[in-house]
């Protein structure tokens, strides 16, 4: 007989884009994303940081001040990164699903909507109300991208590394 227990689908898949989140170095909101395929298989991941090259060490991770001494001038958003970092064709993204752990921004739901990504699963929407936001589930909603609060299960998974 089969365990039952096995996680689903939403679940692996968001839990992957928030394992991704962990490799970002931003100090106050850390950001993964995973793209997958309709056929349950990872396309790309991505996570919030600075675009190769430009060094975490010398640019800044500020929320406050001048747009070019804080991290908003030059961090790349973990969807876009995803986005970016697939290698295949792009034409694998479209009807693909993106996990990420922070509802997208109006510049990353133009990419999305752009690349042919038609669900987007978040586990976070802290900024509803916010003006970007409300953008993008403007844009979402014209393009036919279905949006979905990731619900968590309650279950409590620990991986040793």
């Amino acid at each position: 007989m089969k365990r039952e227990d096995y996680i689903s689908w939403d679940e692996y898949f968001m839990g992957v884009a928030m394992l991704t989140g962990f490799r970002s170095k931003d100090p106050n909101t850390p950001v993964g994303a995973c793209i997958v395929s309709a056929d349950h298989k990872i396309l790309s991941m991505g996570y919030n940081g600075f675009p190769v090259g430009c060094s975490d060490d010398e640019f800044p991770w500020e929320r406050e001040g001048e747009f070019g001494d804080t991290k908003y001038a030059y961090v790349t958003h973990s969807e876009l990164n995803a986005i970016l970092n697939y290698r295949g064709d792009n034409r694998d993204l479209e009807g693909a699903t993106l996990y990420v752990s922070l509802f997208p921004c109006n510049e990353c739901a133009k990419a999305i909507i752009q690349s042919g990504i038609r669900r987007v699963v978040y586990l976070s929407d802290k900024y509803a109300g916010e003006p970007m936001t409300i953008a993008s589930r403007r844009m979402f909603e014209a393009a036919g991208v279905k949006t979905e609060q990731y619900v968590k299960s309650g279950r409590k998974i620990e991986i040793e590394l």
